[in-house]
Formats: structure tokens, sequence, C-alpha cells
């Protein structure tokens, strides 16, 4: 009865090994010359200014929320479109209603103050 288990028993073992080993591929097989530089703390080609524990702003978080909801529904205006012509005029009113919605929200969210950083 198990024995039907054995090649997916087999196939977990080698890929598990196979992710430890190419994980530590470049630890046993990279140079190993460190220097103070490389062990340096490296921003986006700059020395550090602040600390890593600062605090962000909620506003950062709510426009990148926003965005993601908002560019979610460019894959549902897009795989409409792609099949525009066979859906016929029942889908363009879906979609007019669809995209009427989404414009409350944008109006909504503007009149509300969710995209001014001041």
């Amino acid at each position: 009865m198990l024995e039907g288990y054995i090649p997916l028993v087999l196939m977990f073992l080698l890929a598990l090994a196979f992710g430890v080993v190419l994980s530590r591929a470049s630890v046993w097989f990279g140079p190993k010359n460190p220097s103070p530089e490389k062990l340096s703390t490296y921003e986006s080609g700059m020395e550090p200014v602040k600390t890593a524990r600062e605090r962000f702003s909620v506003k950062f978080y709510l426009v990148a929320m926003l965005f993601i909801i908002f560019d979610i529904e460019v894959v549902f205006l897009f795989s409409w479109a792609v099949v525009f012509k066979e859906l016929g005029i029942f889908a363009f009113i879906e979609m007019f209603i669809f995209i009427a919605i989404l414009f409350l929200g944008y109006f909504y969210i503007l009149r509300k103050g969710a995209l001014q950083w001041d």
C-alpha cells in the first residue's frame, strides 16, 4: 500500500537535497577573500545615513495597497479587451459598469486625500 508513495518520497528528498546543495554551493566553491570594503554596509552605492529601524508613514503603505488594487484591475481589462469582439454588447455594458465602479472608488480615495503626501 505504501509502495505507491515511494516515488513521491524520493522526489521530495531529491528536491530537498538539490535545494540544499545549490544554496550552499557558493559557500563551498566561491572565493573567500573578505575585505573591509566588501564587508561594509551597501545601500544603493552610498554610505547609509540612517538606521534600518526607521518608521514609514502609513500613507506609504496606503498608496502601495491602492496601487496593487488598481493594478490588478488592469488584468481584468486586458483579458476583456482580448475577447471583446466575441462577447458582444452585454459584455460591453458590464465592463462599462465595472469601469464606473472603479472610477467611483478612485474619486473616493482622491476626495479622502489618500494620494496626498503632505
